[in-house]
């Protein structure tokens, strides 16, 4: 037993090893030092995320970094096909500028070993806290292990995403097409931020009052990482190859049931007969159990059930989730848990 756990501590000490000479041949580290492993994030939670702080002003910042040894199992169409989406998403991320977008402190920065960005201060991703340890240091660090969310601090976290998602579909005209626990991150102040824009989708003509939005085939021969988390993509995605802004509602509301529920997303889905299980979760879904929402608030639970509508046009917009969000007994401070954590802040500024 005693040689097991030796060899297992050799082996995680030989990977955090790996990771952290991937990330010291990065640009990245001209400007900026790296500290501990601290989360993960991004899709499938494949952005190990580290703490930093910047060489000039000592700024606190978060190093997200993707190790290119993760993808050495796969031939070389498809690596490119993985760093070409994950450079698209942070690239993405970088444009946009919104209090409820994740900030980015740094652009991308590519070396032979990694891809690496910086952001500002985090604690880890939803996933993370929700029990999603994939890429996490071992020992998953106690703070995270221990986490626990309270429905106020959750009902206050959907009304950032919620803000998030106004921003994109009324300001800039986008869907953000892979909306789940994995890209939504929480600050170090406890906010709820959003990221993984891989497969955010452009209107194909912003200057007119009605979007319209090209959604790509699904392509099952492509890496997981290069395809959005089918268990919260909406069904017209796979069904109908159709998509708009009521399609990351759907997202939004298989968000709202993990987050009561333990991190389970409303339905399994099975990756390799993505058409079959998306038919199952029609019926499941038309049919839907009173039962299956029950751990849902009260007062959130009918919108949670019109966002998992299987007609798009029955599901809240991003602006209608805001007011439900919106609860007259916020606190006037959370109660810590381990780390700081300030006043709510208010709708409209940044942290």
């Amino acid at each position: 037993m005693e040689s097991m756990l030796n060899k297992l501590k050799s082996t995680v000490t030989k990977v955090t090893a790996d990771v952290t000479s991937a990330v010291m041949g990065n640009p990245v580290t001209r400007e900026f030092e790296v500290g501990r492993h601290i989360a993960s994030g991004g899709p499938g939670l494949c952005w190990r995320i580290y703490n930093g702080t910047k060489k000039s002003t000592k700024q606190e910042v978060a190093v997200f970094v993707f190790d290119k040894k993760l993808i050495d199992k796969y031939q070389k169409f498809d690596k490119d096909q993985i760093i070409d989406s994950l450079k698209r998403g942070v690239q993405q991320l970088t444009r946009l500028r919104h209090p409820r977008l994740l900030t980015v402190q740094h652009p991308l920065e590519e070396s032979r070993d990694c891809l690496a960005f910086c952001t500002e201060p985090v604690f880890a991703s939803l996933a993370n806290v929700m029990g999603q340890w994939d890429h996490l240091p071992s020992p998953v660090p106690q703070d995270i292990k221990e986490y626990k969310l309270y429905d106020v601090e959750t009902k206050y976290g959907l009304l950032q995403v919620s803000e998030g998602l106004v921003f994109l579909h009324s300001g800039v005209k986008m869907v953000h097409g892979n909306l789940c626990l994995e890209n939504i991150i929480l600050n170090k102040s406890g906010a709820w931020k959003i990221m993984g824009f891989d497969h955010s989708i452009s209107s194909a003509n912003p200057s007119e009052a009605e979007p319209r939005y090209t959604c790509k085939e699904w392509e099952p021969s492509l890496p997981a990482l290069c395809l959005p988390n089918p268990e919260y993509l909406a069904p017209e995605y796979i069904l109908s190859v159709s998509c708009d802004s009521a399609s990351d509602m759907y997202s939004l509301g298989v968000v709202v049931h993990a987050v009561f529920n333990e991190g389970q997303p409303v339905c399994q889905v099975n990756k390799h007969d993505l058409f079959k299980s998306f038919s199952r979760q029609l019926d499941q879904l038309s049919s839907m159990s009173p039962t299956m929402l029950n751990h849902i608030p009260e007062e959130v639970r009918d919108h949670a059930k019109m966002l998992l509508s299987i007609a798009p046009n029955v599901r809240p917009d991003a602006d209608q989730m805001t007011k439900v969000c919106t609860g007259r007994d916020l606190p006037g401070h959370w109660e810590g848990r381990g780390r700081v954590r300030g006043p709510y802040p208010d709708p409209d500024p940044g942290q």
